[in-house]
């Protein structure tokens, strides 16, 4: 079931909460808590229902061996759990991979058919991982089963994250004023689901559209223009900002539906200054995730040897070529092959991870480079940060190239042609077969309907606009998140309207607005998938 489509949107969402209001306005709050995950497992089970008994499976696995945990801590018993969770993520997500690799290598004529990816299954191993290691370190503060079920299977994060942490969600859930329905709450996830609705309908399915034949071609073996390659790099890019931009706020709009928020995971990475800050505000629970988990214990085992074989830690801005790369390029490396390993089975994700490990070096190499010398880490100059987001975008862009490639081969086919070894350029004047009788609105039509106009327009709205977060942030929306400041804020004035969102008239008018034009594509047309669904 998909959050854009009119089953869940005319049908699974109303009953849920309906019945969520009944039982939870009445002070049944363990009620409330067991119909949120039966409503769940309905959610997940709408899909395939053959793989809810792998996810009840998986979660009480994990649960009894989280208890032993808390209870009788074991390296051995937790590395036994951590192995379990990977070999059953590895089984569905890269056996395929595998023997098709050790195949085309070795020809041994193996095949295997039928492992179909289950949904999910990356982001509640994760979950499921961290549950365990906190659970052997003695920071798991509750443990109650119902909770732990609805923590994995509640289905505004369940598909495509946030990657949500249990101590955050389990003191949501064993806060009774949490499950009380709130006026406050409806208005503000009504409005954030409805704002995502309109970015993944309106604006991320099309741009897809554009992409999908294109990145086709590029696996046929067909050389692209450098404006059809330019056009096929940029769309995708475009397409799953506003793809996962629009599920982030549909996730936490729902999560507030029913009293819970969810921690924030996007907040506008086009406008990073450099890749380190781009993994701040992309995907970031799973860059927390990643950090907390992977690259910290790496760092950690790599500084107890060091100090065993009696080097002295670095000081501050005092760092050798061979400190650098034990304490900051191996692990960053590492770590980025492992979140390209976990997006996907393939060698362009392996790519992927490995060409952002690279970015993130030299990123650190540079500052460390300017803190050894005492230079200002970030420019406050205008020309400066504008070249520093561009130079950003602009690598973001070549790794999402391999990120939506059917492989490698296929990514430098794109890549080749936006660098001009494809075909020629045929530039295209949209005026030259504009009819003088066309009226001005007709002419503006066929403008808009060029790639270049699209893109330049998106690119207008990533660059320019505050995100949601920005835009409500005077209301309750992420977990704990307090937005950057939006720069229209430093000269307007709070009372002019739209700056902010505020329960309005108005704003509603507007809301409303969008919401007829995202409703009525639902409505019209085969919803389509998440594209972090796939992963």
């Amino acid at each position: 079931m998909l959050f854009n489509s009119a089953i869940f949107i005319g049908g699974f969402l109303p009953v849920v909460l309906l019945g969520f209001f009944l039982l939870a306005g009445t002070g049944q709050q363990r009620l409330a808590g067991v119909w949120l995950t039966i409503s769940s497992l309905v959610f997940y089970g709408w899909w395939n229902p053959g793989y809810v008994p792998l996810l009840l499976g998986s979660m009480a696995f994990n649960y009894l061996l989280g208890g032993y945990l808390l209870k009788h801590p074991s390296r051995f018993a937790l590395v036994l759990g951590i192995s379990a969770n990977l070999l059953l993520l590895g089984y569905y997500k890269y056996t395929g991979f595998l023997v098709q690799t050790l195949d085309q290598a070795f020809g041994l004529g193996w095949s295997i058919n039928g492992i179909v990816l289950p949904l999910a299954i990356s982001f509640f191993t994760f979950q499921q991982i961290a549950y365990l290691v906190d659970a052997h370190d003695g920071a798991v503060v509750e443990h109650d089963f119902l909770n732990y079920s609805l923590f994995i299977t509640f289905f505004p994060h369940l598909i495509a994250g946030p990657i949500t942490h249990h101590r955050e969600m389990l003191e949501q859930f064993r806060e009774p004023a949490n499950f009380r329905p709130r006026l406050d709450n409806i208005a503000v996830g009504v409005t954030l689901f409805l704002l995502g609705l309109f970015k993944k309908v309106i604006l991320a399915d099309p741009l897809g559209e554009a992409a999908t034949p294109l990145f086709a071609a590029a696996a046929a073996g067909i050389d692209l223009s450098m404006h059809d390659a330019w056009n096929a790099a940029l769309s995708y890019t475009l397409q799953i900002y506003f793809d996962f931009s629009g599920y982030t706020d549909m996730a936490i709009g729902l999560g507030l539906l029913f009293g819970i928020s969810l921690p924030a995971n996007f907040d506008s990475p086009y406008k990073a200054r450099n890749v380190i800050e781009f993994w701040s505000r992309w995907h970031m629970t799973l860059t927390r995730f990643l950090t907390a988990y992977i690259y910290n214990p790496i760092v950690l085992h790599v500084t107890r040897a060091r100090m065993a074989a009696g080097k002295p830690q670095p000081r501050r801005g005092k760092m050798t070529g061979g400190t650098f790369f034990a304490l900051v390029a191996y692990p960053t490396v590492l770590t980025m092959f492992i979140s390209g390993v976990w997006h996907g089975a393939g060698w362009q994700f392996l790519v992927f991870g490995l060409l952002h490990g690279f970015y993130l070096v030299v990123a650190h190499g540079w500052r460390a480079f300017k803190a050894a010398r005492g230079w200002k880490l970030d420019s406050d100059v205008a020309w400066h940060r504008a070249s520093a987001v561009l130079l950003t975008f602009l690598c973001v862009v070549v790794a999402m190239v391999f990120f939506r490639a059917d492989s490698v081969p296929a990514a430098l086919q794109i890549l080749g042609g936006m660098v001009g070894l494809g075909q020629p350029v045929i530039v295209v004047d949209p005026f030259a077969q504009t009819p003088a009788s066309l009226t001005l609105l007709q002419i503006i039509g066929q403008i808009a309907r060029h790639d270049y106009t699209r893109i330049g327009l998106m690119m207008l709205f990533v660059w320019t606009l505050p995100n949601t977060q920005q835009w409500m942030r005077h209301y309750r929306t992420a977990l704990n998140w307090r937005p950057r400041e939006y720069w229209l804020e430093r000269w307007l004035p709070r009372s002019v309207p739209f700056i902010t969102w505020r329960p309005s008239p108005a704003i509603g008018i507007a809301i409303g607005v969008f919401s007829f034009f995202a409703l009525a594509r639902v409505l019209s047309v085969a919803p389509t998938e998440f594209l972090y669904f796939q992963f």
